[in-house]
């Protein structure tokens, strides 16, 4: 294992105790899971590494997804062979898997990752996708605002342009404007979303992996990748239907993104100290 200096490990117990919270509130959230385990894995916590493993596994099988469940079984297995829980929770799964049940009120198909929703490519202008028409259905349609309101409050970008200052989201304006209250906002965006929310105020911000990334792109669409575990790139957002931030991002990058929702004010003023 390599040494660590003090400043990685002061990082990595900040990630830990981050995403504890995290997976405490959200237990079968399984990419702040493996961040997880990963950061134990670092520190060389054998332990918490075990424990974070059997969590994985165990909501692969809550969801129903049974051979990612014996997948990460099988792997702790190569270094405990003969740990008596996973031994136990293989046979289990094998005789539900043999009498063709499965857990009540599972899908067989494949959930989307909590923390990543699905961005397709956008090839011009015309058909930019930034997330504006989930938002309508989000919070007009159900009549949480009025449809005046959401046009006072979307923003307007221009692609042509590269940004001075940070482009304040729709759910900053919403929230400047007192439209909506921040708490009630953000909640109706982490039910719909289904991302981890971070608080980002309380988080050391990896400063060098944020400026890797293009400041008219973080700026343009007020999104901050805030931290790297592994191959894994976390950003924060508070526009997750956004599909042309993640095509912009994800072509500059060949890590994995892994979105996060955060208090758009927070993500703000990040933005503003980062790229200043």
């Amino acid at each position: 294992m390599a040494t660590l200096t003090q400043s990685e490990e002061s990082q990595l117990l900040q990630t830990i105790e981050m995403f504890e919270v995290i997976t405490q509130s959200q237990p079968d959230d399984l990419q702040s899971l493996e961040i997880l385990k990963e950061a134990y894995s670092k520190l060389n916590r054998e332990q918490e590494t075990l424990g974070t493993s059997k969590r994985i596994a165990e909501a692969y099988f809550k969801l129903g997804q049974l051979s990612s469940a014996i997948l990460e079984y099988e792997t702790i297995l190569q270094s405990h062979p003969n740990d008596p829980d996973v031994r136990k929770a293989l046979t289990d799964i094998e005789r539900r898997a043999n009498l063709g049940s499965r857990p009540p009120e599972v899908e067989e198909t494949r959930p989307q990752p909590s923390s990543a929703p699905v961005f397709s490519g956008v090839q011009n202008v015309t058909s930019l996708d930034d997330g504006r028409a989930q938002f309508y259905k989000l919070f007009v349609d159900t009549k949480t605002i009025a449809a005046a309101d959401f046009e006072l409050c979307w923003p307007t970008v221009d692609l042509q342009k590269s940004p001075d200052r940070v482009i304040e989201p729709f759910l900053a304006n919403i929230i400047d404007k007192k439209v909506l209250e921040p708490e009630k906002a953000l909640r109706v965006l982490c039910d719909k979303s289904r991302l981890a929310y971070i608080p980002l105020e309380r988080y050391d911000v990896d400063n060098e992996v944020a400026r890797s990334f293009p400041r008219e792109i973080c700026l343009r669409w007020c999104v901050l990748p805030f931290d790297k575990m592994g191959k894994t790139i976390m950003v924060a957002t508070v526009n997750p239907f956004n599909q042309q931030a993640a095509k912009d991002l994800s072509e500059v990058t060949k890590a994995r993104l892994i979105y996060y929702l955060t208090n758009p004010a927070d993500l703000i003023a990040r933005l503003k100290k980062v790229f200043r």
